[in-house]
C-alpha cells in the first residue's frame, strides 16, 4: 500500500494549474451513455474513480479510448443495464448511472454505492424522483431493479434538499422523457450546470440550470458532442489553503474564480492577499494567519462541505479559535483524530468542531479515512516539522491528480513510496 512522506515544513510558492473538476467528470461520463455518437470529453483528471467510471462504461457495452485527458465514449453498442456489485462499491458517484441507465435501456440492475464513509447519504430522494418519471422500483437486501413499463413522463418534482446528486439523475432521466419536467429546489453547483451545457450541446432542452427551477423539455435522442471539464474547485480550494497554512505565495492558472466565491472570503478573513483574474487566482500569505470566526457549510453557493477539511488544516496554525458548523454529512470529521496527532487542538461537539491555533504542527504518521480528509492531513504535513507518512493514499487518489507531483511543483518535498 502506497504512502505520502512529506518533509516540512515548506513554503510553497510558484504557479500551478488545476485539474478538471471529478464532480463534473463522473456524472458527464455518465451522460455519454445517452448519445447516439461519438462524446469527446477534454479536461478528464486522472483519478481512481474516472477509471472506475470508464469500468462501469465498458461494461455495460460502450466503447471508451483515453488519451491524455481526453476520454471519448462511443455508447451506440450499449446494451447491458447492470452494474456489477463490486463496481458499485468504488465509489459513492456511482449511483449517477442510474438514471443514464434507465434512461437508455427502460430498465436498470444495481446496488447501493459504496466509496468514503461519510455518514448517511440516503439515496431516497434520487428513487421518489424516478418514482415520479414512471419507474418501478424494487428494493431487496441493498440491491435496487428498475424498470419502465411504458415511457419515462416528465413530472413536476419538489426535492426536500438540494442533493447534487438527485438532480444529476433526474436531469439524466428527463432529458429524453415524454413531456415536461419540472425540479424545484434544484441544486445549483457549478458541476451542474456543466452537465446541464454537455446535455443541452448533445440536443438536450434544458433552462434554468444555476437557478433554484430547473425545466427539462424531453427531446428523442442525442447525439454525441466535444465538451471541455470546468476546472475543479475543490482541488484548487486544497492548493490555496496549503499555500495559506505554509505562508506561501502561489498562482492558481486555469480556474473559474466564480465557482470559487464561497471560499474566497474565508483566505481573506484569515489575512491572505487574493487577487482574480479573468482564470486566475494568486494568493499570498502572511507570516501567520488569523483565526476565521465561523465556517458554516452548505449547498451551493454556500461554503462547499468538501472544502471543510482542507480549510480546517489552515486554520489549526491561525492565531485565534475558528469555528466550523457541518451541515451536509454527519461524519466528516474524521480527519480531527490525525491532526490531533500532530499537535492540532480541536474539540468536536457533534456538528461544530472548534479550532484552537497553535503556533507549530510536528510531523507524524497518519491515515486518510476519506477523500478531502486525506488532502488535509497531506495540507498538514505541508505545514508541520519534521516528517509526516500519510497512508492509505487511494483515498486521495480519488480525486486528486497525482497531487504529490502538483506540490512538487509548488516546492515540496513529498515523494509517494
Amino acid at each position: 500500500m502506497a504512502n505520502l512522506v512529506i518533509q516540512g515544513p515548506s513554503r510553497l510558492n510558484g504557479a500551478l494549474s488545476v485539474h478538471g473538476a471529478k464532480n463534473s467528470t463522473l456524472p458527464l461520463m455518465a451522460a455519454t451513455l445517452l448519445c447516439d455518437g461519438e462524446c469527446v470529453l477534454h479536461n478528464c483528471p486522472q483519478l481512481s474513480d474516472v477509471d472506475a467510471s470508464t469500468r462501469i462504461l465498458r461494461h455495460l457495452g460502450c466503447k471508451v479510448i483515453r488519451e491524455g485527458s481526453t476520454v471519448t465514449v462511443d455508447a451506440r453498442n450499449a446494451q447491458y443495464w447492470d452494474i456489477p456489485d463490486a463496481l458499485m462499491r468504488e465509489m459513492r458517484s456511482s449511483i449517477v448511472f442510474l438514471g443514464a441507465i434507465i434512461n437508455r435501456m427502460h430498465k436498470a440492475t444495481l446496488s447501493f454505492p459504496g466509496g468514503c464513509e461519510l455518514g448517511p447519504r440516503p439515496i431516497d430522494l434520487h428513487l421518489q424522483a424516478l418514482r415520479k418519471m414512471g419507474v418501478l422500483i424494487e428494493e431487496d437486501h441493498g440491491c435496487l431493479s428498475c424498470s419502465v413499463p411504458e415511457h419515462l413522463k416528465g413530472a413536476s418534482i419538489g426535492l426536500s434538499f438540494p442533493s447534487v446528486g438527485a438532480t444529476e439523475n433526474i436531469l439524466l432521466a428527463a432529458v429524453c422523457a415524454e413531456g415536461i419536467t419540472v425540479v424545484s429546489n434544484a441544486a445549483r453547483e457549478p458541476e451542474i450546470c456543466d452537465l446541464a451545457d454537455f446535455l443541452n450541446a448533445c440536443g438536450a432542452k434544458i433552462h434554468g440550470v444555476g437557478d433554484s427551477t430547473i425545466i427539462i423539455e424531453g427531446v428523442r435522442r442525442l447525439s454525441g458532442c466535444e465538451h471541455r471539464v470546468i476546472p475543479d474547485r475543490i482541488a484548487a480550494a486544497t492548493y490555496l489553503s496549503a499555500a495559506a497554512v505554509t505562508g506561501g505565495d502561489i498562482e492558481l492558472k486555469d480556474v473559474v474564480p466564480a465557482h470559487l466565491l464561497p471560499v474566497l472570503p474565508v483566505f481573506e478573513e484569515s489575512g491572505c492577499e487574493v487577487s482574480v483574474d479573468q482564470n486566475r487566482i494568486r494568493l499570498k500569505a502572511p507570516d501567520r494567519l488569523s483565526r476565521v470566526k465561523s465556517i458554516r457549510t452548505m449547498p451551493y453557493p454556500g461554503f462547499p462541505t468538501d472544502a471543510q477539511a482542507p480549510i480546517m488544516t489552515m486554520t489549526c496554525l491561525a492565531k485565534g479559535t475558528s469555528i466550523f458548523v457541518e451541515n451536509i454529512f454527519e461524519s466528516r470529521y474524521k480527519h480531527v483524530g490525525e491532526l490531533l496527532r500532530l499537535g492540532a487542538n480541536i474539540k468536536v461537539e457533534g456538528r461544530v468542531a472548534i479550532v484552537e491555533g497553535v503556533e507549530r504542527l510536528s510531523g507524524a504518521p497518519v491515515e486518510a479515512a476519506d477523500l478531502r480528509g486525506g488532502a488535509a492531513l497531506v495540507v498538514a504535513g505541508l505545514a508541520a516539522g519534521g516528517i509526516t507518512r500519510v497512508g492509505s493514499i487511494h483515498h486521495i487518489d480519488r480525486g486528486y491528480e497525482n497531487i504529490e507531483d502538483s506540490f512538487k511543483t509548488l516546492g515540496a518535498e513529498i515523494k509517494r513510496i
